[in-house]
């Protein structure tokens, strides 16, 4: 299986990364950007045939390790197999 993992500041963090981005781009004249919030991506290959245990195993990954939970939120995405 083949997931990504999105992880942001949750909306009443303020994000200072995702306000530079903004400024940045509005000086570069890229008219119509409302907001950017800034985040990372992991791209994660597991092993295994219970597709429910593995999606418990990304849930737990995400909450313990690849997130802080006070302060980000996670979005786990389950992409097709030989994809990008």
């Amino acid at each position: 299986m083949r997931a990504r993992v999105l992880v942001f500041p949750r909306r009443e963090i303020l994000d200072p990364q995702g306000k530079a981005i903004h400024n940045a781009l509005s000086r570069l004249d890229f008219a119509g950007v409302e907001e950017v919030r800034a985040g990372k991506a992991f791209d994660i290959h597991l092993r295994g045939e219970d597709e429910a245990d593995l999606k418990r195993q990304l849930e737990e990954m995400s909450q313990r390790l690849l997130s802080n939970p006070i302060m980000e939120d996670f979005q786990i995405e389950i992409l097709p197999e030989g994809g990008r």
